[in-house]
């Protein structure tokens, strides 16, 4: 039985110059293939860099992918998976200053919550209206939204390279 194939991207919104040729082989590590990253510098943070690579693999690559990146702390970046045949999507965010943050993804790009995480901020909350907003912001990795968002607009019209691995 063959495993799912999916895609996704791994944005690297920041990595200081001496880490990129790091980031290039730990990738290339888990895809199984020479990654060579076309970097421009990052805006938002003079002094770093920036690269997008959009991939394609089996189901559960994006996790691989994250777990490569989450080692270095000056490290910001997102991977994100598509959902695939039996699996749903994913995104994983890191900031140097929040770690690392992971979110189910739907066929719409929505972050998913289970129930029981539900239910858990519901009683985490004890009634309060603002604590069970705290706690939904956490879930939904707010505050690594925040913290990306500018990194993300320094990233628009950049180039994007596809890499494709069937089998």
């Amino acid at each position: 039985m063959s495993a799912a194939m999916t895609r996704g991207v791994v944005f690297v919104h920041s990595a200081p110059p001496a880490l990129c040729p790091h980031v290039e082989w730990a990738l290339g590590g888990v895809l199984d293939q020479q990654v060579s990253l076309e970097w421009t510098g990052q805006p938002a943070e003079p002094g770093t860099w920036r690269a997008e690579l959009s991939w394609q693999g089996r189901a559960g690559t994006g996790a691989r992918l994250a777990s490569s990146l989450r080692g270095w702390a000056k490290l910001r970046f997102e991977v994100t998976e598509e959902p695939s045949a039996g699996a749903d999507g994913a995104r994983w965010s890191h900031t140097p200053r929040l770690g690392i943050h992971h979110a189910v993804v739907g066929v719409h790009g929505d972050v998913l919550v289970g129930e029981d995480r539900l239910r858990s901020a519901v009683r985490a909350a004890g009634g309060d209206a603002r604590m069970l907003l705290a706690e939904l912001d956490a879930t939904l990795g707010r505050d690594w939204d925040d913290e990306l968002e500018p990194f993300r607009y320094a990233g628009d019209g950049a180039p994007v390279r596809w890499l494709h691995r069937v089998g």
